[in-house]
């Protein structure tokens, strides 16, 4: 019998060593995505719901986070102790966020630009600046085109996009009785999907980082940046949603739920729904001038170029310490060598800290504001602290939106979500169709996590090997990596978590939820377009160079035929 028992015993043993060492050698996300499967779509999908359900974002991710510290924290059948622990670990995740130099620096940026913004409205440049624009924006056509075009300028980074075009633009918006919701969209769109393809931006070191490492891992030792160059092309949701918005602006027409708004806007004056709740503060959303003061548009073109020089210079001197910090002698010659060219200046851009840096570009820009305004005597120092702090206090809400954005994010992380999608999805895929599948995940993982940054991580090492496994032809690779990082920005663009989301909803003191539901519509249509129209056709080799204009034509038509007027009766 003791034999028998033994013999069991050690037949369990050797048909579970295996997989003891396999687990061994998983990670935490990988053995949670393995152990809770379906399981690890609950957090991201509670958060969504209730968003839409509740148009309240603060609880929405709250009890999405819950949701998830509850299952990584359950065990047995006891419950309550499984509730309990996942409160306090709901605590440690948003600490956590907060302690993430990154994440802080965010914060602090938001803060810091709010305050300078309001500085800029109490000198009455922002209704200089407005008044100006307005005499150009003299129709709704032009002021949304002129939107459009100074999105295209904040090409640096998606989220001085935010912070910049929308407070500029409001007033002349509302007077041309736009409704925020195109607003925001208009800056949701001329934010990642410029940033993302760029030649110079707070992207583009990330993005090329992922292709090397990539590349190598295929034993590849390539040019990563000549890479990211050949990708553009094939980036159609990036182009192809830039394109929407001009065609939407000049044939003046819309539809879904955004044409709904816009005909609200222009019958009425009612920039937002009677439900609306605008993430701004009734107090500090129209901080007049004083009475009487000359309005200069100088008191706002200084400071903002003030911002935007400051973050370029920042960039390049932040980037060029952690090089030399670094090991990387190549780069380090190439610095030393010629520091002012194209390909330096790249590279200290994708190694600078951009939350840092446009967190010091804003307070630098704030204290030449302050000085300008105390210089022309329109407040005293305490009155100029006392509007910086009231406009800092504007963005309290999307400090605290943030930062429960990010902790789901880490606990969708920690639960392995992306890798139950991407291990769920990832198999038998015809060779024809792997671009497009990999939009279509990377998509999936970037609206369920709302980051695309953590997208991109997660699909770039496997999209690669992937598509050279299938076709080592250098172009079918290529556009599988524009497939990753384009999914990915789509994704993130259209998810009410994603913290881009969040500021576009904040920089056009819009609703956030109102935002989410309008814009949905334009990303999901333009996305369908980049699948049937690029991703599809290019993957049966047809030439880009043929797909992408036939595709911008094809989305002008769409724009035209299935849009309505705006301005039409209902």
């Amino acid at each position: 019998m003791k034999k028998r028992s033994m013999f069991w015993l050690t037949s369990m043993i050797l048909v579970a060593l295996p997989y003891v060492v396999l687990a061994g050698e998983l990670t935490p996300a990988e053995i949670n995505a393995q152990k809770f499967g379906l399981w690890t779509l609950i957090p991201p999908l509670v958060a969504i719901i209730l968003a839409f359900v509740t148009k309240n974002v603060v609880i929405s991710l709250f009890i999405g986070i819950l949701s998830g510290t509850f299952l990584l924290q359950i065990a047995g059948n006891n419950i309550l102790n499984a509730v309990f622990q996942a409160f306090l670990m709901i605590i440690d995740k948003i600490l956590g966020s907060l302690a993430d130099p990154w994440n802080a620096g965010i914060v602090l940026q938001c803060l810091a630009i709010g305050g300078l913004i309001a500085l800029i409205s109490k000198m009455g440049g922002a209704r200089a600046v407005a008044e100006g624009l307005a005499k150009r924006a003299k129709t709704p056509r032009s002021a949304q085109l002129i939107t459009w075009v100074l999105g295209l300028l904040v090409f640096f980074d998606d989220y001085a996009n935010a912070l910049i075009v929308g407070p500029i633009m409001r007033p002349v918006t509302d007077k041309m009785r736009i409704s925020r919701e195109k607003l925001a969209f208009i800056i949701d769109a001329t934010a990642a999907p410029i940033a993302g393809i760029a030649l110079i931006s707070t992207w583009v070191g990330y993005e090329i980082g992922l292709i090397k490492d990539a590349y190598t891992s295929i034993g590849q030792n390539v040019n990563a940046y000549d890479i990211f160059l050949a990708t553009i092309p094939y980036r159609f949701y990036n182009i192809l949603i830039l394109m929407f918005i001009v065609f939407s602006a000049v044939f003046l027409k819309d539809f879904g739920p955004m044409l709904k708004a816009e005909r609200r806007a222009r019958k009425t004056g009612k920039v937002l729904s009677d439900t609306a709740k605008p993430m701004v503060s009734s107090e500090t959303a129209n901080l007049n001038p004083k009475e009487g003061i000359k309005l200069s548009v100088w008191n706002a073109i200084i400071p903002i170029l003030v911002l935007m020089v400051g973050a370029f210079l920042g960039f390049y001197y932040n980037g060029y310490k952690a090089i030399m910090g670094g090991d990387d002698g190549a780069i380090i010659e190439l610095l030393n060598n010629a520091p002012a060219s194209f390909k330096a200046i790249q590279e200290a851009f994708g190694a600078a800290d951009a939350s840092i840096v446009l967190f010091q570009a804003a307070v630098l820009a704030g204290i030449v504001a302050i000085v300008m305004g105390i210089a022309q005597k329109i407040f005293t120092v305490g009155e100029a602290i006392d509007t910086w702090v009231e406009g800092m206090k504007s963005l309290v809400i999307t400090g605290v939106i943030l930062l429960l954005a990010w902790s789901l994010s880490s606990v969708i992380k920690e639960l392995g979500t992306a890798t139950f999608l991407t291990s769920a999805l990832k198999d038998g895929i015809p060779s024809e169709l792997l671009p497009s599948i990999i939009f279509v995940l990377g998509s999936i993982i970037s609206f369920a996590t709302g980051t695309s940054y953590g997208t991109m991580g997660i699909l770039m090492p496997l999209a690669i090997p992937l598509a050279y496994a299938i076709s080592p032809e250098s172009s079918y690779v290529v556009m599988s990596a524009g497939a990753v990082l384009t999914g990915a920005i789509f994704g993130d663009h259209c998810s009410p978590i994603s913290d881009t989301t969040i500021l576009s909803s904040m920089g056009a003191a819009c609703d956030h939820i109102d935002h989410t539901k309008t814009q949905l519509w334009y990303a999901i249509t333009v996305a369908g377009a980049t699948i049937l129209f690029g991703y599809i056709p290019v993957g049966l080799g047809v030439p880009v160079y043929i797909v992408l204009p036939v595709a911008i034509v094809l989305i002008g038509a769409i724009v035209f035929f299935f849009g309505k007027s705006v301005d039409a009766q209902e």
